[in-house]
């Protein structure tokens, strides 16, 4: 506000009047213009009627009274009216909304909406693989790997599963974003945290546009990463998607290309879990590393590209009035294509690590240090790593979808489709280390899918669907799935009940049966995979309130053994999980509680916690009312001491390790988040009990402990015109 307020608005009123005469002056605006009374059809006629063409309306049509007696201009063209968004994808209430986003799915004619990234819920939550459920075991450091708590949550990709552990963060065809916007949107977010040469970043920079009400395009950047608090953990994680998309009554195309890069210095996790327990160090860099002078990295390349058409053809006539074709009965035709090409290289050197407290002397009681190397073969060179990996997809699906009544009916659409895959797999050719020749594989799958849905008005909700490999590369392979949703109200609350059930027959990817390296190397069939689950769920939304049992029953299990060599399991693995979620409120008081229980019967094959859970409690208030407001509190997790999974490097995999227990460790933070009209504030001082409670050993995966204590600060800052 500046100086003297009152003399300025009287100085900018009579700067109006001033140009508001002028402009009288110049355009010859006659003086019943600023008269009280108003202006009516017949005063605009005597005007005419004068020769005066610059009336108070001027030439602008969209300006002239709205009355019969008014002469109209037949010579001018009338104004093309802009169509509203017409898309079937939408119903009115996701229409209405000033912007939304959405996810396409990869077979199907669908889209998936997603909230926006614009409030303070979750917000505080700064890495990705904490948002979901009650977390991930997590390496450590942002941009990091990471491998969710939750067994029915990992993901199992068939091609490139070694960015799998990556997961948090790459864009793949059913994650990148699309964007419906009334105003064109800016978002920008920074965070960081720690000293300059420890610092943690996390850069995001968000722009979606839209050409018309149908047609939008946005680019999404994102730059996380750490310089690493312990040594070699440096690591760069960038991700860019652009895209383009098109939702007209009849047309939809979405189209993106997107590129992950992800740089990573690895150190092998701390030699001995006393060096993180048992002792202090002035610096967590001074923390001694297996890998510390081996100079380990892994460099992964992701480029893709994708582009999905669709066209509708009704059956029924339609008119200019119809908004949309999802009440009427129609034809869908598509097509998908799908392009993708990962790369992954892996270098080191040879270098031994010293763990001084190996064993302690029994008669002396004093520690007896050994010296060790991380990996037990080096098969191509005994001086040094580097291994290249390379896979490419190209995929192809011809789709067709039958909507027999409208969208939501009883039988609202018949799914099928067909598609071929043409795989390429790249790495060291047998015998061709020194040569630097590479061995190329090609191999081609086909399949066909198809999918029914449906709505008995608005209490059920049901869907079945199946994909079929018939031959190729992947011949015999079988995916089934079902869910069904029952929608009912308990005392005016909307209460939901929903069951799943999956059966999923797959093979084997071609790097568990086929892999050369410098340190681990086997060429062995391999058994087809078998995973059947079910899942019940219910849901009260307005009470906050979720829980779910799940029951998996996998044959043949393929997984990373204790020495990192893949192995199978004879027979099968049984595995239960409860999980719940409540959110108690009292006035500005929120008490959010997630819960998971874990039950394996074969720890050793796939090893879950049986406890574990996040807590967030925190207090949220207005300090300006509809300006500023406020979240204070502590998030908390915590899990049951098992043995956690390590992470293996070279592999990029977590391997199932049985030397050390991790858990019964809580690791807290404790936070202040603010939203300022459009801008959201981030302060977090993270691991708040580093030295104050537990024993020290906050380890979430086995051998790699988590971050200590540091503060973070940030903003992320929307635009929307």
């Amino acid at each position: 506000m500046p100086p003297n307020f009152p003399l300025f608005v009287m100085a900018r009123n009579v700067f109006r009047i001033l140009m508001l005469v002028l402009a009288g002056m110049f355009l010859n605006i006659p003086s019943e213009a600023f008269a009280q009374r108003p202006i009516n059809a017949r005063d605009i006629m005597r005007q005419q009627q004068r020769g005066d063409k610059n009336t108070l309306y001027g030439s602008n049509p969209y300006e002239q009274p709205d009355d019969e007696t008014m002469p109209k201009d037949t010579t001018k063209k009338k104004r093309k009216i802009r169509k509203p968004l017409e898309s079937y994808f939408f119903s009115d209430s996701i229409r209405s909304l000033k912007n939304f986003k959405w996810n396409i799915s990869r077979d199907f004619n669908r889209v998936e909406i997603q909230p926006l990234d614009t409030m303070l819920t979750d917000w505080r939550i700064d890495y990705p693989f904490y948002r979901e459920g009650v977390g991930d075991i997590a390496q450590g450091g942002l941009g990091q790997t990471s491998l969710p708590l939750d067994y029915f949550r990992r993901p199992e990709n068939f091609n490139f599963s070694f960015s799998d552990v990556y997961y948090a963060y790459t864009y793949n065809m059913e994650n990148v974003p699309f964007y419906n916007s009334k105003t064109p949107l800016f978002r920008f977010t920074y965070l960081e945290s720690g000293q300059k040469r420890f610092r943690e970043e996390n850069f995001n920079v968000m722009v979606a546009h839209n050409v018309s009400p149908s047609t939008s395009f946005n680019v999404n950047y994102k730059a996380r990463g750490t310089r690493g608090q312990y040594n070699r953990q440096r690591t760069k994680n960038h991700n860019l998607s652009v895209a383009f998309n098109h939702t007209g009554k009849r047309y939809s195309v979405h189209a993106a290309y997107y590129n992950n890069h992800i740089e990573q210095q690895e150190n092998g996790g701390v030699v001995g879990e006393w060096a993180i327990s048992d002792t202090t160090f002035e610096m967590p860099s001074g923390v001694p590393m297996k890998l510390s002078d081996a100079e380990a990295e892994n460099i992964y390349r992701n480029n893709a590209f994708f582009l999905k058409q669709t066209y509708g053809v009704p059956l029924q006539t339609l008119t200019e009035a119809d908004f949309s074709m999802a009440d009427y009965s129609a034809v869908y035709f598509g097509h998908s294509f799908e392009y993708s090409s990962w790369s992954k290289r892996y270098t080191d050197k040879r270098a031994p690590y010293v763990n001084e407290r190996a064993s302690r002397d029994p008669e002396t009681g004093l520690f007896v240090p050994e010296t060790k190397e991380y990996y037990e073969n080096w098969y191509l060179d005994p001086r040094q790593t580097n291994d290249s990996l390379y896979e490419r997809v190209i995929s192809n699906r011809i789709f067709i979808e039958a909507q027999p009544w409208d969208r939501n009916g009883v039988v609202g659409t018949l799914d099928g489709g067909i598609g071929i895959d043409m795989h390429t797999y790249v790495q060291i050719a047998p015998g061709s280390y020194l040569s630097g020749k590479y061995s190329r594989v090609n191999k081609t799958s086909y399949f066909a899918y198809g999918s029914i849905r449906g709505k008995i008005k608005r209490f059920v909700d049901w869907d079945a669907d199946f994909k079929f490999y018939p031959s190729g590369y992947r011949g015999g392979d079988l995916r089934l799935g079902a869910h069904m949703a029952l929608k009912g109200r308990l005392r005016g609350h909307p209460l939901i009940l929903e069951g799943r059930f999956l059966l999923d027959r797959r093979s084997p990817n071609y790097w568990q049966e086929n892999l050369l390296s410098n340190h681990f190397m086997w060429n062995t069939p391999l058994s087809r995979e078998t995973d059947t689950r079910f899942e019940v769920k219910l849901s009260m939304p307005d009470f906050a309130f979720e829980a779910g049992a799940n029951h998996g029953i996998v044959d043949n299990k393929i997984y990373y053994g204790a020495t990192s060599h893949i192995e199978q399991a004879a027979g099968n693995v049984n595995l239960t999980s409860v999980y719940a979620r409540k959110d108690f409120r009292l006035g500005g008081l929120h008490l959010d509680n997630r819960v998971l229980l874990q039950w394996s019967t074969d720890q050793e094959v796939v090893p879950v916690p049986l406890f574990s859970a996040f807590l967030s409690y925190y207090y949220e208030f207005w300090v300006v009312r509809n300006v500023l407001r406020l979240q204070i509190g502590l998030d908390s997790r915590f899990n049951s001491k098992y043995y956690a999974p390590s992470y293996n490097p070279a592999l990029s995999e977590y391997y199932n390790q049985r030397e050390v227990e991790v858990g019964a460790y809580p690791y807290t933070d404790f936070f202040v988040m603010g939203k300022w009209k459009r801008m959201r504030i981030f302060l977090k001082y993270q691991h708040l009990n580093k030295g104050l409670f537990g024993d020290d050993k906050y380890f979430s995966a086995a051998h790699y402990p988590l971050n200590p204590g540091m503060f973070k600060i940030g903003i992320s800052w929307g635009f929307y015109d």
